[in-house]
């Protein structure tokens, strides 16, 4: 019989790379929630958001968008994460490529980085998921 381990209280740093956007509204909600639940459980947690995904950063967007018909709004999610103490990157490179300004982010956005950050974030963190 397996015993389940969920806490062997050492640091974890965990990095959710978010590449789905409004495009995938339904793979929109879990990262928010995951990043959320792991950051209760005393994780280091950082998303990154990057590709379709830097458009859930963009004013507007995440308050009219929701995984589901009927469901929470992403922002909720989003806050919920934010007030678990989950850090918020954006992807300055893909920026352009979707015509946004980092004038025109959330304010729940910690940083705009670069692709060497979330290169670095990877590299040293414990572990990686993508959205």
């Amino acid at each position: 019989m397996s015993q389940e381990k969920y806490l062997d209280n050492e640091e974890k740093s965990v990095v959710i790379v978010m590449t789905s956007g409004p495009a995938t509204r339904g793979r929109c909600a879990t990262p928010f929630y995951l990043g959320a639940l792991l950051a209760s459980m005393d994780a280091e947690v950082t998303i990154f958001f990057t590709m379709d995904g830097v458009r859930l950063v963009q004013n507007g967007v995440a308050e009219s968008l929701t995984a589901m018909d009927g469901g929470k709004r992403i922002i909720e999610f989003m806050r919920d994460a934010k007030a678990a103490g989950v850090k918020f990157h954006a992807c300055r490179p893909a920026l352009p490529g979707y015509d946004i300004e980092p004038v025109d982010l959330i304010a729940e956005v910690d940083e705009v980085s670069s692709g060497g950050v979330l290169a670095d974030m990877i590299l040293s963190c414990d572990k990686v998921l993508f959205f």
